[in-house]
């Protein structure tokens, strides 16, 4: 699985949509819709910072490095 659908699969488990997330987030709204057509694993790593700060987890989950979501990081 390519690292941008374990990201759509992440925010629609959690009920987000694309859309709100973007404009939470600044990223822009056509990225979600471009992974959403082609899928793939290269994600800009300040755009994957931003998306694991925005899930509360941490960038190796949104990798599928780790089952995780803290990924061993401390929550507080």
């Amino acid at each position: 699985m390519e690292h941008s659908e374990i990201i759509l699969k992440i925010i629609e488990d959690r009920g987000i949509t694309p859309y709100r997330m973007a404009k939470d987030t600044g990223i822009s709204n056509s990225l979600f819709t471009e992974w959403k057509r082609k899928p793939t694993s290269k994600i800009y790593s300040g755009n994957l910072v931003l998306i694991a700060d925005y899930l509360n987890c941490s960038v190796d989950y949104l990798l599928g490095r780790t089952d995780d979501p803290l990924g061993g990081i401390d929550p507080n």
